[in-house]
């Protein structure tokens, strides 16, 4: 029987009445319709999105992203797969030829076998090219929200399941809302124009696998990840050394390793079999893959080596081969703390920000990083939000603005102001408690002052950058000064990340360990 609550003098008193929670309704109904209810808004959100201008809109001759997709359509649909990599007659490859993975070549073949279904002239080869009908943008905007909704929610979904086990169902609700209203990857994907939520989906679903123990469907989701977007790479670091360690604590560890391996290597040859049949086509898709003749960085992104071309000019006093030698050892370098840790003490936990330190490296010092590959280790992060809630809102913050630039040239001013808010509304919503880390930076004398001075510049830059014609002698200047600003907030927050895994309590250390098989 349940126990009354009596007043003082004996007569039965009103139970207290629980404090009134945003998130309350989603999560009295439980996280099934939690994830159905913001999952239906987060459509709603992308739709809103995919109505602004995209990447090239109506600017020729090559436009721009959209274009590239839909000209993939074009080729994959009119062509032998063997010859959508190939220059030739029909696929001039210096017009947006396909420089993605096989498994984006079948997305492009199905989305175009859809788009010539409904309206053949969007995909009709060379006369297609700069199509911008109102039923062929239609068309091409439903391509990617069907990928979200097929792909990268129920991925979302089953990371939600497996992780949050034993947690208050409202930090549940509140962290499906983080999750899937990510606000770079909506505006990267339904404005700018790319398909990113499937690579994304795929990862998420290789990471929800290692954390219930399924590590075969974690080899075939990422392979797949991987063939999807090169980008994907990202994230090899963290699976390879977790999935070793792991290993390498078993009391087989090499038929493990022998079982993943054929894992890889079984969906590989199947994504990949039409470039199998010589070396000659192989190599042939993997020169597409890797176009290191663009140099080691385009436009003006916030990594290390953009950053410190102000003073080195690397593309001058470095040939290329060179610079994909240093770019590797130093990306090597970076994720390699975070690699260690998780080859001699696996553990969920560990994974997780062995995915966000692995990431944010490659973003800093890899090869050809462009503005939108802070979507990776954005990706990273937003898994770790209760985590990390004061550092992840911080992070949101100053990968917006890295994109700001990018977002501006394609008018998608009012998005990128809108689904910062409209983040800032779920963040506040229902900040989560979560234990304080033993290492912070608020620790740090100066560190607040020195954030809070981060922020008002950031805001200054803004302002500028609407308002005032850079000078003539330099023309990129405010986007120099806002990748400067970006990169110093991606190194401090990539510091306090690495320290993060390197000091996890025992707890979280006995909690993930592993028994020894018999």
């Amino acid at each position: 029987m349940p126990k009354k609550n009596h007043s003082g003098d004996g007569t039965a008193a009103p139970l207290p009445v629980p404090p009134i929670d945003t998130w309350w309704w989603l999560s009295h109904k439980g996280t099934t319709t939690s994830f159905l209810c913001i999952s239906l808004f987060a459509l709603l959100i992308r739709s809103a999105v995919s109505m602004f201008p995209y990447s090239g809109a109506g600017t020729p001759p090559k436009f721009g992203d959209f274009e590239a997709q839909r000209h993939w359509m074009e080729i994959t649909t009119n062509l032998p797969a063997i010859d959508w990599y190939r220059n030739g007659t029909n696929n001039d490859l210096t017009y947006w030829g396909l420089d993605y993975p096989p498994l984006t070549a079948y997305q492009s073949y199905i989305h175009g076998l859809l788009l010539r279904f409904f309206n053949p002239d969007s995909v009709s080869l060379f006369s297609s090219r700069g199509h911008e009908s109102y039923i062929g943008k239609l068309l091409m905007r439903w391509t990617v929200l069907s990928s979200d909704a097929l792909i990268f929610f129920p991925a979302a979904l089953f990371f939600v399941l497996v992780y949050h086990r034993n947690r208050a169902k409202s930090q549940v609700a509140w962290h499906i809302a983080i999750i899937l209203l990510n606000p770079c990857l909506i505006l990267i994907d339904h404005g700018h124009f790319q398909y990113n939520c499937i690579s994304l989906g795929l990862t998420v679903g290789a990471i929800a696998a290692v954390l219930c123990g399924s590590e075969v469907l974690t080899c075939v989701f990422f392979t797949l990840a991987l063939s999807h977007k090169q980008m994907s790479a990202y994230f090899a670091p963290a699976f390879f050394s977790h999935l070793l360690g792991k290993c390498l604590r078993r009391k087989n560890p090499i038929l493990s390793l022998l079982k993943l391996g054929i894992a890889v290597i079984v969906t590989f040859v199947i994504v990949w079999w039409p470039y199998l049949h010589s070396v000659d086509d192989f190599l042939m898709v993997l020169s597409r893959l890797a176009p290191f003749e663009r140099g080691i960085y385009e436009d003006y992104v916030a990594n290390f080596w953009c950053t410190t071309s102000i003073l080195i000019k690397w593309k001058k006093l470095f040939t290329t081969p060179s610079l994909k030698f240093m770019s590797l050892a130093a990306t090597v370098l970076a994720s390699l703390p975070s690699m260690v840790h998780q080859i001699f003490s696996p553990s969920n936990e560990g994974f997780l920000y062995g995915l966000l330190n692995s990431s944010m490296a490659f973003y800093l010092f890899s090869f050809q990083v462009h503005e939108k590959s802070i979507l990776m280790p954005f990706l990273a992060a937003t898994l770790l939000a209760l985590k990390i809630p004061d550092h992840f809102n911080h992070l949101t913050y100053y990968a917006l603005f890295s994109m700001f630039p990018l977002l501006c040239r394609d008018n998608l001013l009012l998005p990128y102001l809108t689904l910062h808010l409209l983040f800032t509304l779920i963040y506040h919503s229902q900040l989560p408690k979560t234990k304080a880390s033993s290492f912070s930076f608020t620790n740090f004398p100066g560190y607040v002052f020195l954030l809070r001075t981060h922020f008002v510049i950031s805001l200054v830059l803004h302002v500028v950058y609407l308002t005032i014609q850079p000078p003539q002698k330099y023309p990129f200047l405010f986007d120099a000064l806002i990748m400067i600003l970006c990169f110093s907030y991606f190194v401090m927050f990539a510091i306090y990340t690495n320290y993060t895994q390197w000091n996890f309590s025992s707890h979280f250390r006995s909690a993930d360990k592993e028994k020894k098989q018999i």
